[in-house]
């Protein structure tokens, strides 16, 4: 049963014009923003200093950090929205009451929607790094470098930390689409909270102290320092998201357990609350 329900929801994701739309979009703004701006802005200026700092951060030798920068951010935004929708839009439909009907159980339907989820964010991830590889090999042969190899272990590591990153913030949207049973509000208010909460917070934090704490616990700052951890950023702050705010495994750690809080609340929202 729990298997029959898991390939029905792979067969709706692949059937929803809008989750190709989503995954569209999300994989040309991860190459517009982590190779083809940084190579351009190094044949502005190649002879320069920021010129060739930013040649050496799209080289195949720097995939496993380059390639995850844009998860914390605008790519987390981008997939709390996916969340929403899959989830949010049953209710709108009111194809969630028919399927809490049917002989699935409540508790059935979630997980297999939610590993539904994460197998084509899976999916997504490594045909990101797929592409990430190809571009950042294609610019080495451009600037007349050779062809590169890349380490597997830190490939291996940045896909996991990648794939934990976007399954996280799906999780969050998908428990916003239950709670406020739609999709509008739980997509507007996703992407307030990734795209402006955060940023506000982070902006602040140096200024006024008990924000500095707050900081260090939020999901996206967390997310921001696991990527600078596996090589995303050599300072302190950046416009993306990626900053060494906390230490590796602690920001391990509570997206992990951010993921649990998700999950569990959203799992709960829908087995506990009438769906009329």
């Amino acid at each position: 049963m729990w298997l029959n329900s898991y390939n029905s929801e792979l067969f709706k994701l692949r059937k929803r014009p809008a989750v190709w739309v989503v995954f569209g979009v999300w994989l040309a703004l991860m190459l517009v923003f982590t190779y083809v701006f940084p190579y351009l802005g190094y044949r502005a200026a190649p002879g320069s200093a920021t010129g060739r700092a930013l040649l050496t951060n799209v080289l195949p030798q720097q995939l496993a950090g380059q390639a995850i920068t844009g998860y914390p951010v605008w790519g987390g935004a981008l997939i709390v929205v996916l969340g929403a929708l899959a989830l949010g839009s049953e209710y709108g439909w009111g194809t969630m009451r028919t399927m809490l009907s049917n002989r699935p159980s409540r508790m059935t339907v979630y997980t297999t929607q939610m590993a539904a989820l994460f197998t084509s964010l899976a999916a997504l991830v490594v045909i990101a790094f797929l592409c990430s590889a190809l571009a950042s090999e294609l610019i080495s042969v451009s600037t007349k470098g050779a062809f590169a190899g890349v380490a597997l272990g830190s490939v291996a590591k940045s896909i996991g930390a990648g794939w934990l990153i976007l399954c996280m913030w799906c999780t969050f949207g998908s428990a916003l689409g239950i709670a406020l049973r739609g999709t509008a509000l739980s997509v507007g208010l996703g992407l307030i909270w990734v795209l402006v909460v955060e940023n506000v917070l982070r902006a602040v934090a140096s200024i006024i102290a008990p924000i500095g704490t707050i900081e260090k616990g939020l999901p996206g700052v967390n997310a921001g320092s696991l990527v600078a951890g596996l090589g995303g950023a050599t300072a302190k702050t950046s416009g993306d998201g990626v900053a060494a705010i906390v230490g590796g495994s602690q920001a391990l750690a509570v997206l992990v357990l951010f993921l649990v809080v998700f999950g569990v609340s959203g799992g709960s929202l829908l087995i506990r609350r009438d769906v009329h």
